[in-house]
């Protein structure tokens, strides 16, 4: 029989053997876990100071855990910490070294909480710290979209549907559209920061504690808007990882909807865009290629994202209440969400106001396939015309237009009166592009006053954030 001794120190004493090697290492955290090693002594540095408060801990104690925890932290971030799986994540890790540095002082800190609330505590303290940095990121990638699209205001491209061309917009109203996709992200993201914003310190294993512990002294120490309320769920819940999860799902796929566009606009066939050479790369054996790399992997990424989303439903949906060991895979699918996400937006942040577009070659797109039909029509109902009766006849008359190989604007007005008498010269004032998107003058459309104004509006709301 194994040597007792051999047992983890911190849970060992109920055990006769020592844990299987394989199962030490199936089962150990630290090696992805470290990552909390910040936050965790941040958590820590609050409930000594909360202990001592309580009269747990003396000053001396608090003083030797916190000199301790500060050079336990150097040593971290100096890369010269001495890792162990033996003692299984971070939280052991930390508080082995703490205790072999100050002594029984270091056994103590643990007093009034559990791994279980502890990790809890830590996975919000670093997300919310993360989710600060990406809000960093993505209001400058929505300023850098605002700029574009001032520039491209008066552009003058096909907007699409079923990627058919359908009626002409511009360049810098389809630029907007981007834009109100990343601020209803940016309104998820905070929302879930706000939700993850309580704190999970003082609820235990599960329980509570019999300790006298001040839990709204903790949560204020460490930012949180207050403590959670139920002991139980505190240290069962992971609902704010699978929100962060959702809303980078969410996020990843606009900026895949995005990606896709720009593909497409680079490629010969479209040659509305230039992506700069700096976000592209060129192919070993044909020498004429620039590949949009960029938006190609953030296109390929939102899966992977996606897929972290479902392993977290996946991971939650059967577990009974509270803590069980099936939550420590909740860390790589989160942070590799966060790591993707971040790397996500400083691409397209970094790319999309160095996009320089091609106006002639979208003008000249935006003339093909009809795209003023739907004025003509509006025209004709304008006259008085009946819309279906006013569909019937410009349909007509792009039926026409196909056989001759002409555009509705390249008609001439004895053409266009075959199909109906009641058109007039005037016509061809809604039959240009410019006629067509100056026409569409009011708030949400591709008019390029309302688009300035667009562009105003968002900078201001920008400026409150």
């Amino acid at each position: 029989m194994s040597n007792p001794k051999d047992t983890n120190q911190a849970w060992g004493g109920r055990f006769s053997e020592a844990t299987d090697a394989f199962v030490a290492r199936f089962t150990a955290s630290v090696n992805f876990d470290q990552r909390l090693a910040h936050h965790d002594i941040q958590g820590s540095l609050a409930h000594a100071a909360m202990l001592t408060h309580i009269g747990v801990l003396t000053k001396d104690e608090l003083h030797a855990i916190q000199a301790g925890l500060g050079e336990i932290l150097t040593e971290i971030e100096n890369g010269t910490f001495e890792w162990s799986i033996a003692l299984e994540d971070v939280h052991m890790n930390v508080e082995a070294a703490l205790t072999a540095k100050i002594g029984v002082a270091g056994k103590k800190l643990h007093t009034g909480r559990s791994r279980n609330d502890q990790v809890a505590t830590d996975i919000r303290l670093w997300l919310r710290d993360e989710i600060d940095a990406i809000n960093a990121e993505l209001l400058r990638l929505q300023r850098g979209i605002l700029d574009l699209a001032e520039r491209e205001a008066n552009t003058i491209m096909p907007g699409f549907t079923h990627l058919q061309t359908a009626q002409p917009i511009t360049f810098g109203h389809h630029l907007m559209a981007w834009f109100e996709m990343l601020v209803r992200d940016f309104g998820r993201l905070q929302d879930c920061r706000k939700r993850l914003n309580q704190s999970p310190l003082g609820s235990a294993a599960l329980a509570g504690t019999t300790y006298p512990i001040n839990r709204e002294m903790t949560a204020e120490l460490l930012g949180f808007d207050s403590p959670t309320k139920n002991s139980l769920d505190s240290v069962g819940d992971r609902d704010f990882a699978i929100e962060f999860c959702a809303f980078a799902s969410i996020l990843l796929t606009h900026l895949s909807r995005a990606s896709e566009e720009l593909i497409l606009w680079t490629s010969a066939q479209f040659n509305f865009i230039e992506i700069p050479d700096r976000f592209c790369t060129g192919s070993s054996i044909m020498p004429q290629k620039k590949n949009p790399d960029v938006p190609e992997l953030v296109r390929g990424k939102t899966g992977r994202v996606n897929g972290h989303l479902i392993a977290l439903l996946t991971l939650m949906k059967s577990q009974p209440l509270a803590y069980n060991k099936d939550n420590q895979e909740d860390k790589e699918p989160l942070f590799d969400t966060v790591d993707t996400v971040k790397d996500c937006l400083r691409a397209f942040a970094d790319m999309i106001p160095a996009l320089q577009s091609k106006p002639e070659n979208m003008n000249e797109a935006a003339l093909r396939g009809f795209s003023t039909a739907t004025d003509l029509a509006d025209y004709l109902v304008r006259k008085g015309i009946p819309f279906r009766d006013s569909h019937e006849i410009v349909g007509k008359s792009v039926a026409y237009g196909l056989a001759e190989n002409k555009d509705l604007s390249e008609m001439t007005l004895a053409e266009l009166q075959v199909f109906s008498e009641i058109i007039e010269d005037d016509v061809f004032d809604v039959l240009t592009l410019e006629g067509s998107v100056a026409a569409r003058n009011h708030i949400g459309g591709t008019a390029p006053n309302q688009v300035r104004a667009a562009i105003t509006a968002a900078r201001e709301t920008l400026k409150s954030l």
